[in-house]
């Protein structure tokens, strides 16, 4: 299997992991020789709720019986896309109010980009230096890191960047800009999170210019900052709001939410604005609408801020310099990258799963599904602790 997986399956680095999986549940994933790893890293934020969740799994198998595509996007009624993007609506404030379900985050950044150009008619985009919004062409042009640009140039023209937490750099966005993009809390830059009322004065500005602000809660949405949404902690509604990974469950899903006003410009001048073949798959929608329920319904959300208070009290130690982010979207700052390295790929071997990001090279990612108990928390950190003691500093 690991030679046909060199062989056959195209790469994303040059020396990838390669742990061959055999099943996973809960918080644990298992590889073909029966060894356990506690997963603290949950698909990169995308399992919420662990692994083979009974809700999640029952609700896909209850719609893979009944069918699977039938239709294009948005011509036929869906049960579980419908029911999906009510629920959504309802637990976000006015007005954000009507959904366009995709196949991916970075494809529902695509179609953020694309409402935003329709409706202000304006061309200049704004976003931030260290910014990663996905992979595709249009998410690619507002990625703020050049050195993973520079070889598919040229890019999406009229973009600019502006540092993240800097109020002075407000000025870029004027009455040319169409939008601007930030991530609630910057995820590959290593966790950054906005401080003194930034995304709030960002808002107003946007409001003054008629600029629209689109925030992209790909990571820190469905629940792993303590809130349903990241924006939630500073005050600051978007326009357009982009979510992925975590409202999955584990299935691929993006969506972007905005306005009725705003997003019922893309059916018509033209007709079929943003289309896809795929996006609200039943079989999807029915995961996200099960992930979504449990983490509306259940006490995950406030236990994910006690969760991050355990963690920040269990690893202390010189070679931890800080922790940034809230909730389970944490990040441990070492002072190389060496040690980091050394640290996710010891753990690894002891049965610790942890990550990189890519951004910021002495950060260790920590972002365990929610649902990961406090005797699992203990065991991981102790792990982490183990490790770091054997590092001569």
């Amino acid at each position: 299997m690991k030679s046909d997986f060199f062989k056959y399956q195209a790469q994303t680095t040059t020396h990838p992991l390669a742990m061959e999986i055999s099943h996973a549940n809960g918080s644990y994933i298992y590889d073909t020789n029966n060894k356990a790893y506690l997963d603290f890293v949950a698909g990169v934020s995308a399992t919420p709720l662990g692994h083979n969740h009974p809700k999640v799994i029952n609700a896909i198998k209850e719609q893979a019986d009944k069918y699977l595509h039938v239709m294009v996007y948005g011509e036929y009624i869906q049960k579980p896309a419908v029911e999906l993007t009510k629920l959504l609506a309802k637990h976000l404030p006015y007005p954000l109010e009507k959904t366009y379900l995709t196949n991916s985050g970075t494809e529902a950044i695509e179609g953020a980009l694309k409402l935003a150009k329709r409706a202000t008619g304006r061309s200049e985009i704004i976003s931030a230096h260290n910014a990663y919004h996905g992979n595709t062409m249009g998410s690619l042009s507002v990625m703020g890191y050049e050195e993973r640009k520079q070889a598919f140039r040229p890019l999406l023209p009229d973009v600019r960047f502006i540092s993240f937490n800097n109020e002075d750099d407000l000025n870029h966005i004027t009455t040319k800009t169409a939008c601007i993009i930030l991530e609630t809390i910057q995820g590959s830059a290593g966790f950054v999170e906005s401080i003194n009322g930034y995304l709030e004065k960002v808002r107003q500005r946007c409001s003054e210019v008629g600029a629209l602000l689109i925030l992209d809660e790909i990571q820190p949405g469905i629940g792993r900052t303590g809130k349903l949404f990241g924006f939630e902690h500073y005050n600051c509604i978007p326009d357009i709001l982009v979510t992925g990974k975590g409202l999955g469950g584990g299935m691929p899903i993006g969506a972007f939410t905005a306005s009725a006003k705003l997003m019922d410009l893309l059916s018509e001048n033209p007709k079929l604005g943003h289309i896809t073949t795929f996006g609200g798959h039943p079989l999807i929608a029915a995961s996200a609408l099960a992930t979504l329920k449990e983490i509306t319904e259940s006490d995950l959300m406030p236990l994910a801020l006690e969760k991050e208070q355990l963690i920040r009290k269990l690893l202390v130690h010189p070679l931890i310099l800080e922790i940034r982010g809230k909730g389970l979207m944490l990040a441990l700052i070492t002072p190389s990258a060496d040690i980091t390295n050394t640290i996710i790929l010891k753990c690894q071997d002891l049965g610790l799963i942890l990550f990189w990001l890519l951004f910021e090279p002495k950060a260790v990612r920590i972002t365990p599904p929610l649902t990961i108990s406090n005797e699992e928390i203990i065991k991981g950190c102790n792990i982490i602790l183990d490790v770091l003691n054997t590092i001569q500093h």
